[in-house]
């Protein structure tokens, strides 16, 4: 369909009907014994209820003999056979129940661990909550199948052919009558099902998409109000919800459809059996207990027929689920890690070196981010780089954590290409603060703790003093062990900013990187942070990007990005005299005064 929502999976390859559940049975595999066991009971309470009937027979026929005293020994029996069904019926529902939670709570963090590994040009595809759908919905799917509907599918399988085999043994006059409608109800179910499968997938792509639709605008929810966008936005949500709902009455109204044919057909052939067998007995050719047994196993195959039925839609439901998540678990990752990387010894020194870096930006390939750019940081060398908005300043920071690989060219960590090092390695040498910093839902002192899990408290709160934090922090209502709120809600911009830099600093690697880590402080801040920040980089390697430039004077050396390549390259006082773009950047920030100097 044209207005289908966008995924990664746009394009993939078409239904492969069931056989998209193959891709659990990985998950499945580890818990052969549970699945074993659950066999064993599905199996055993299947042939217990397939004698119900035969016990049912012998009381009506020996309902009379020896005064009923035999037919009180079928009851007891029948009593017995109830109990080992009972047994036998709460031990599968355990055994499947257990194993349906197990296998998707691990295809769960399956999901979540190769998702939180994925490099950014993966997410420009594909919206976070449309991932967040995945990982619940879907799943959620996938366990009603595992915890429920396979196992009443096989029991039901169980008793519709050993049902129908009794029935023959019983009366092939009567069967005959009874199961003429089986190929009547089959064909149904193959053709519409396809298109139940097709519309209950399209079904989940419009879920998804209006949960990545909820999670973008519920956390832009400040900047809608602010533009009152708000019955825009709701507008949005409310058109995709509605297309979910309309594809969602499409499926049920297939499924109807097919429910009320097969309905139709099976209570059909039961009407005329009831008829041909009450002539029979009449007749003398059945006994009434014969009749009975009969009319119990078309029951039971009826029943397992309409079972079946509503079944095979939740399992076409369930693939669909499973092909998407499979999608997730087999993306390609344009960044990938080394098989083996080298052993690290000792401590890096923070040498990093780019040798003329080409790099486009994947969702923008013919718009150039960087053009063969080159340039050496020595360690405990501090450079900023500075330069107008998209210059490419914080690419090369994006390049240097090794979101991006370039397009051609080599960064070189210590003298290493960051390619023959796994990501985990060298970035745990590195340590950032962005220009928009994450705070997470917990306390303070943890969100600083982030920077290094294994920091005592007195560590923490020594991050804290040398980035000017410490004060506004013990002044809230519990501290340090205050809750922020979700994405550090209940702090300004400058407390978060001040939080990102204590994490940086606890996390004490060789190689710092500062990016507009003070565009977010008032100018008392920014001098506090500015000497915290100037302490730290004592010794360290440190690249600082900034729009604001004097917070990149006392820098060793400053280079000038224009057009994602580098200009110009010296100190604050030599740029300032060579003039250019530098000198006019300086210009309409500093007064006449203070760019002459």
């Amino acid at each position: 369909m044209a207005d289908t929502p966008r995924t990664v999976s746009e394009d993939r390859e078409k239904s492969r009907e069931l056989g998209a559940l193959q891709g659990l049975w990985p998950f499945v595999a580890p818990y052969r014994r549970t699945l074993a066991a659950a066999l064993t009971a599905l199996v055993a309470t299947a042939g217990i209820s397939l004698v119900i009937p035969l016990a049912a027979r012998r009381v009506v026929d020996n309902f009379n003999v020896e005064g009923g005293a035999l037919a009180n020994w079928y009851f007891v029996a029948a009593i017995l056979i109830a109990a080992l069904m009972a047994l036998g019926s709460a031990l599968r529902f355990y055994l499947v129940s257990r194993l349906g939670e197990r296998v998707v709570a691990d295809i769960r963090k399956a999901v979540f661990d190769r998702m939180i590994g994925m490099s950014p040009e993966f997410f420009e595809k594909l919206m976070t909550g449309e991932i967040i759908s995945r990982i619940t919905t879907d799943t959620t799917l996938i366990q009603s199948v595992i915890g429920s509907s396979v196992s009443i599918a096989l029991r039901n399988a169980l008793v519709l052919v050993g049902g129908i085999a009794l029935m023959l043994v019983t009366s092939v006059k009567m069967s005959a009558m009874v199961l003429w409608p089986i190929p009547v109800i089959v064909l149904p179910i193959i053709l519409l099902g396809r298109r139940v499968r097709k519309l209950s997938k399209e079904n989940q792509d419009w879920i998804a998409a209006s949960s990545g639709d909820a999670s973008e605008q519920l956390l832009s929810a400040q900047t809608i109000q602010a533009f009152t966008h708000e019955t825009l936005s709701r507008g949005k949500f409310a058109k995709v919800t509605e297309k979910s709902f309309d594809v969602a009455l499409r499926r049920i109204t297939m499924r109807a459809v097919m429910t009320a044919i097969v309905i139709f057909v099976a209570f059909s052939g039961v009407v005329g059996f009831l008829w041909m067998g009450a002539s029979d007995v009449r007749s003398g050719v059945i006994t009434a207990g014969e009749l009975i047994q009969f009319m119990f196993y078309t029951v039971m195959v009826a029943g397992a027929v309409a079972a079946l039925t509503e079944i095979w839609g939740e399992l076409q439901r369930a693939a669909g689920a499973t092909e998407r998540l499979m999608e997730l678990l087999s993306s390609d990752d344009s960044v990938r890690d080394p098989v083996a990387g080298p052993v690290r010894s000792t401590r890096r020194r923070g040498h990093i070196r780019f040798e003329d870096v080409v790099f486009s930006y994947p969702s923008r390939p013919g718009i150039s981010a960087l053009g063969g750019v080159s340039f050496d940081v020595k360690p405990g060398e501090t450079v900023a780089l500075v330069g107008p908005s998209g210059a490419g300043k914080s690419t090369i920071i994006q390049l240097l954590l090794r979101f991006y690989d370039p397009k051609s060219g080599r960064i070189l960590f210590d003298d290493t290409d960051l390619r023959q090092m796994t990501r985990a390695d060298f970035r745990g040498d590195i340590a950032l603060v962005p220009q928009d910093p994450v705070i997470f839902a917990d306390t303070a002192r943890e969100n600083i703790r982030f920077g290094r899990p294994d920091a005592s408290d007195a560590e923490v709160e020594a991050a804290a003093r040398a980035a000017a934090a410490h004060d506004f922090l013990v002044a809230l209502p519990e501290g340090y062990d205050s809750y922020v709120g979700e994405r550090g809600v209940m702090l300004s911009g400058g407390q978060k900013q001040r939080i990102a830099i204590a994490r940086a600093i606890l996390r004490d690697s060789p190689v710092l990187l500062l990016d507009e880590a003070t565009s977010a402080l008032d100018a008392e801040s920014e001098r506090l942070v500015q000497q915290a920040v100037e302490g730290l980089a004592e010794g360290r390697t440190t690249l600082i990007v900034a729009h604001r430039l004097a917070t990149v004077k006392k820098a060793d050396r400053i280079l000038v990005f224009d057009g994602g390549q580098i200009v110009a390259e010296g100190s604050h006082d030599q740029l300032v005299a060579q003039g250019g773009l530098y000198a006019r950047l300086a210009r309409l920030q500093f007064t006449e005064g203070m760019a002459a100097e």
